[in-house]
């Protein structure tokens, strides 16, 4: 079979979820650059507020580009959805603070995220719906445990860079714009993913183009969907609580720990562990999945999920080595059961409304339970 599928899947995937970690991991202080930071709580309410704002167009931009990748094949989607998060990356990096341009520079950091949301919109779902079409029927849940494990690289890159500025500059962090760097970087990291995306995609024999089997699907849109309402609305209950645990591990837990009077650094730290330990969980979590089945994996995992919540925020801030053992067990959770979800979200739908059906129920998901969480 051929692996190149996948390796386009893992690359975007990434990608996605660097710029992602980004703005959680810099939200306190991103609340003092971009707002009058003379009332920090509000700052920082508005900080997430504007996290939030990207979401917004994330399930129409989501329904719309799945249902390009469901008509015009996978590859213009996975191209367009990586431009987009690296653009709206870089631009952050360029907009002056509030005390240079006032108001306009929440709006334009508004305008950046907005965009971030569109490309990020269909990125894993097609992403990975693309990697399973050409998997081995056997190794399913591994292929979306491996793309799923995608998501942990770009945040581990994101904390470690993140850690080396903020223990580098001390407290001139955010007079030296040392801040700004990691999102600088989302444009040659980009470009890079967007030329190996590219040739992935480019030389693999399966490129899928849209065949006379799938004309079937040249319908409107939501005539395609109908008589798949049901089952959308199934599964985004299905990964509500994991959609919550994704978000508090990579933008609340750390801006909690500072809060708290954490060291920047150390909070870093513990955000790199948490990578460290999602990436080979779900791994396993895929394998685990292929061998037993995802509901055993999804039943237990929440079960767990279940039982540990409370105890951790109760825990938070009480001691640093508590609140990472808390936070790592909470990793480990997340990710076993995300294969087994993941590819629920996906494969409970046939291949001709895959996109925009998979695509609408993750945001959907996302926007109602992720996005405010934090």
């Amino acid at each position: 079979l051929d692996r190149r599928p996948l390796v386009a899947a893992i690359l975007g995937n990434a990608i996605e979820y660097y710029d992602h970690s980004l703005y959680g991991l810099f939200a306190a202080y991103l609340a003092v650059v971009f707002f009058d930071s003379s009332d920090p709580a509000f700052a920082l309410l508005a900080t997430y507020a504007t996290f939030i704002s990207s979401y917004a167009v994330r399930p129409i931009a989501g329904l719309l580009l799945g249902r390009l990748a469901d008509l015009r094949g996978h590859r213009f989607v996975l191209i367009l959805t990586i431009n987009l998060m690296t653009a709206g990356t870089f631009g952050i990096a360029l907009l002056p603070g509030h005390e240079e341009i006032g108001l306009w520079s929440p709006l334009l950091l508004i305008m950046c995220r907005l965009m971030q949301g569109i490309g990020a919109s269909a990125e894993y779902t097609v992403a990975t719906s693309y990697a399973l079409k050409y998997s081995s029927k056997h190794r399913q849940q591994l292929t979306v445990g491996l793309s799923n494990a995608a998501t942990n690289i770009g945040p581990f890159l994101a904390s470690l860079i993140a850690l080396f500025l903020t223990y580098s500059n001390g407290g001139s962090f955010l007079e030296s714009g040392a801040w700004r760097i990691p999102f600088l970087l989302s444009a040659p990291v980009g470009l890079l993913v967007l030329y190996l995306r590219r040739q992935s995609i480019e030389s693999s024999v399966h490129e899928d183009q849209v065949g006379p089997s799938e004309k079937v699907a040249r319908v409107p849109m939501f005539t395609a969907l109908r008589g798949h309402w049901g089952m959308m609305a199934r599964v985004i209950g299905l990964g509500a609580g994991q959609r919550v645990g994704t978000f508090c591990l990579q933008t609340y837990f750390v801006t909690a720990l500072i809060r708290q009077g954490v060291d920047g650094p150390i909070a870093m730290l513990a955000s790199i562990l948490i990578c460290v330990i999602g990436a080979p969980v779900s791994i396993v979590g895929g394998l685990l999945g292929d061998r037993f089945g995802g509901r055993p994996i999804l039943v237990t995992g929440y079960a767990l999920y279940i039982a540990v919540t409370v105890p951790l925020f109760h825990v938070l801030g009480v001691s640093i080595p508590l609140s990472i053992l808390g936070m790592c067990i909470y990793a480990i959770l997340n990710n076993i059961i995300a294969p087994a979800l993941s590819h629920s979200y996906i494969m409970s739908f046939p291949q001709d409304v895959r996109g925009a059906a998979s695509t609408l129920n993750f945001n959907v998901g996302t926007v109602l339970f992720g996005s405010t969480a934090p």
